[in-house]
Order: C-alpha cells, then sequence, then structure tokens
C-alpha cells in the first residue's frame, strides 16, 4: 500500500480517475520491485557479513581519477568512519596514502585491466588518518550476457591478526619494535647534533617521551665510551659529506637501560627554514635477532606471515549460556576433511582438536569468550587421521555479547611453538 502523502501527490498529477488508478499501478509496481532488490542486498550482506568487515562496488573506469564508488555497506563506515554519502561517487584511492604499496595497487591494477579476480593487502588510512591493514578480495561483476559491469571488493581490517602473530612467532624477537620499523622510526637533529624532533616510532623503541628528548643531543642516549665518537661526526665538515649512502652505527641507551645496537642513515630536510639532518633509525639488534631465527628454521619471513586464512568461523552464545560453533566459511572441507555441519554446534570442534592440545584450546577460547583476542597454535586431526598444526587467532564478536570470530592458518613444519 502507497503511504497517504504520495498518493495525494499522484492524486494531484492524474487528469482523472483512471489516470490516478494507472499512476498508482505503475508507482506501486516499480516500488514493489525496488523493495525486492532490496531484499535481496539484504539477504546478500546477511550472507558475507561473517566473512568480511566491508564491502565496496566501484564501476569499471581504472584510468585517473579511478574506479568510483557505487555502493558500501555499513561495514565500510564502521571500519573506515566514513559515511557512505562522503564516498559515493569517489574513488577508493581516498583510502590510500604515504605507506599504501605501490607494487601492490600495480598489481591489483594489472588483474582487474585484465579482469582477473584480486587479492592482496596493504596499508589503508581512515578518515581520522589513522592506519590499518587492509586485505581485500575483488571481483568481477557480470551481467546475464557475461560482460563485466561492476567490481566488488570485499575487505578485512587485518591489523590485529598481523600484530597477534608476530607475537606467535617469538616475542623475544621485538616484533612490535619490527612492525613499528615499517614505519621509519626518524630522529631530526641540527647540524650540531641536537634532538629537534622525533616520531612515535623512535620515541618508542627508545622508551623515551617526546619532551625527554627535544632540545638534547644525541650522544646524551649512548653509553659514555661512544660518546666522543659520536660527536666527532657532527662537526661541519662531517655533517655536511655524510649523505645518505653512508650509515653511523650506534648504540642506545634505552630508557630502562638496556642496549640498543642501531644504525643511521641520514637525509637533509628542512623545517621552516632550519636546516636538518633526518636521522632513519634501523634497530640493529631486531634484525640480527630475527635474521638467526630465519637461518635456524631456513625459513623466510614472507612465508611465514603473508599466507591466506584457511577457514574462518563464528561460535555464539545460546540462551541458556553455552557457546557453539554457529558458522563455517569454505575451506574448511579442504583442510580438515570434514563438512562444516559436522563440526558445527557445542562439541564441533572436540573432534577436531588433537586430545593432548585439547586444554590450551580450550583455555584459549575461554580467553576469547571473556571479551580478549588471542591467538594460540595446536595440532588438529583431519577426518583421515592426518594431524596438522594451526594458528588460530580468536577475537570477541562486538555484536553479540559472549560470541567470537577467528580463522585458522595452516602451519608448516618450521612453525615456531606458541609461546
Amino acid at each position: 500500500m502507497l503511504e497517504k502523502d504520495l498518493l495525494s501527490r499522484l492524486k494531484e498529477l492524474s487528469k482523472d480517475e483512471a489516470s490516478f488508478k494507472q499512476l498508482v499501478e505503475i508507482v506501486g509496481a516499480e516500488r514493489d520491485e525496488a523493495l525486492k532488490y532490496k531484499n535481496y542486498l539484504s539477504l546478500l550482506e546477511s550472507a558475507v557479513r561473517n566473512d568480511y568487515d566491508s564491502i565496496i562496488v566501484t564501476d569499471l573506469e581504472l584510468d585517473n581519477p579511478g574506479p568510483r564508488i557505487c555502493y558500501v555497506n555499513d561495514g565500510f563506515e564502521k571500519m573506515t568512519g566514513y559515511m557512505r554519502e562522503e564516498v559515493i561517487g569517489k574513488t577508493p584511492r581516498v583510502l590510500q596514502g604515504e605507506k599504501t604499496d605501490r607494487a601492490t595497487l600495480d598489481r591489483l591494477r594489472s588483474n582487474l585491466t585484465k579482469g582477473n579476480s584480486f587479492f592482496g593487502q596493504t596499508v589503508n588510512y581512515r578518515k581520522d588518518g589513522s592506519e590499518y591493514i587492509n586485505q581485500w578480495d575483488i571481483h568481477p561483476l557480470t551481467d546475464r550476457d557475461g560482460k563485466i559491469t561492476h567490481w566488488v571488493s570485499y575487505q578485512h581490517d587485518i591489523t590485529d591478526r598481523k600484530r597477534s602473530e608476530k607475537k606467535v612467532v617469538d616475542t623475544s624477537t621485538e616484533f612490535d619494535d619490527l612492525f613499528e620499523e615499517s614505519k621509519k622510526a626518524y630522529i631530526d637533529l641540527t647540524h650540531e647534533g641536537v634532538v629537534a624532533d622525533s616520531n612515535k616510532s623512535a620515541r618508542e623503541m627508545l622508551g623515551y617521551q617526546k619532551e625527554e628528548m627535544d632540545g638534547k643531543h644525541i650522544w646524551e642516549f649512548t653509553p659514555s665510551n661512544a660518546v666522543a665518537n659520536i660527536k666527532s661526526v657532527f662537526n661541519d665538515t662531517s655533517v655536511e659529506n655524510f649523505g645518505s649512502n653512508n650509515a653511523l652505527k650506534i648504540i642506545f641507551r634505552r630508557k630502562n637501560g638496556l642496549p640498543l645496537q642501531a644504525e643511521l642513515r641520514f637525509k637533509n630536510v628542512s623545517n621552516n627554514g632550519t636546516k636538518l639532518l633526518r636521522a632513519i633509525v634501523s634497530n640493529a639488534s631486531m634484525k640480527k635477532n630475527v635474521l638467526e631465527i630465519l637461518k635456524k628454521r631456513n625459513i623466510g619471513f614472507d612465508k611465514i606471515f603473508d599466507r591466506k586464512n584457511d577457514f574462518t568461523y563464528g561460535f555464539s552464545k545460546s540462551e541458556s549460556g553455552s557457546v557453539y560453533i554457529e558458522w563455517i566459511s569454505d575451506g574448511f572441507e579442504a583442510l580438515t576433511g570434514y563438512t562444516a555441519d559436522e563440526c558445527k554446534g557445542e562439541d564441533g570442534f572436540n573432534k577436531l582438536i588433537h586430545p593432548e592440545d585439547l586444554t590450551i584450546a580450550k583455555l584459549h577460547y575461554l580467553k576469547v569468550t571473556n571479551g580478549v583476542s588471542s591467538t594460540q597454535q595446536f595440532r588438529i586431526i583431519a577426518k583421515n587421521g592426518e594431524v596438522k598444526k594451526v594458528v588460530d587467532y580468536s577475537k570477541p564478536d562486538i555484536e553479540s555479547e559472549g560470541a567470537f570470530k577467528g580463522s585458522f592458518v595452516a602451519a608448516g613444519e618450521n612453525e615456531l611453538e606458541t609461546v
């Protein structure tokens, strides 16, 4: 039934009663068709909501200014901070910034130009300027004749998962520092070696607050027996000739008293007309530890971390308070041999997890039920009896108290033990 205001407007536009009835039928049919497709869209979003944080649909244009956004879901607004009316008609490039990987974007463009799907990860930026690691899965949308008309992008914010996976590998290797390292820790110095500025990554690496560093000489943060050598660099001649191809090895004294082997590479910058040296700080201690670990295990860094999820799942809480597996995504059967239906319910994963690891797995899931994200490595037993190692990352579902969702990532033989 059409609304009274709309009926009144149609009455005004009609020449006679017959015309009015015809208009009501036409408008009613159009509205019913629109509602039908709206319901289809709602069903589609419900089907993928468990697997993806955000959905974007764009047109085909790849050249500047780039593809225009035709549709975003509520998850996009939550993940990026942009309202849909702010981005409709604009390009997804509004989410890109300084640290967005150019090589990944070039690979994305190459795939789309060929009409192929794309899977990748890079740094994106929310409306407030904060960074997050975006994993997106892009597929073509076609019409009835098979012609591509749009692109649909399914997206995950995997920042927490990346941090957690890195902590699983070895907490003693300072992977948090490694993560910050990718943001280029730097200290801006005058030609006399006085700290004029420093970014958050550098301050966290050394453990000092901004006010504790500004105005002090760089050698005040080194052991006393290294001061003379550092001072010698900051004379007029040395500074002018110290280019980006040269590296200064230095030992910092962290605020907690522990030493930090670092390497500084310099470039000239200007701040309000003042010439400064920007020292890019590399954590040599951390690099050495990482290389030693990878050497011992004969495994590459990318091989450890750049893996797709094998499957995702969701636990819900019943009215009685018990927790049960509500849904399991594609990929589960390929990894385990079980169908999703065979492992749903309250005891769904009991048959899957190795009996010797069942206790640590239950403690892991109990922790998440209590609202804390957790990462745990344990063994599973596939339906054919094969034992496999997996890393399981789980986080609370903010939309439902006591519920949580997670993902299994298959671990290779060289995967480190859980710590």
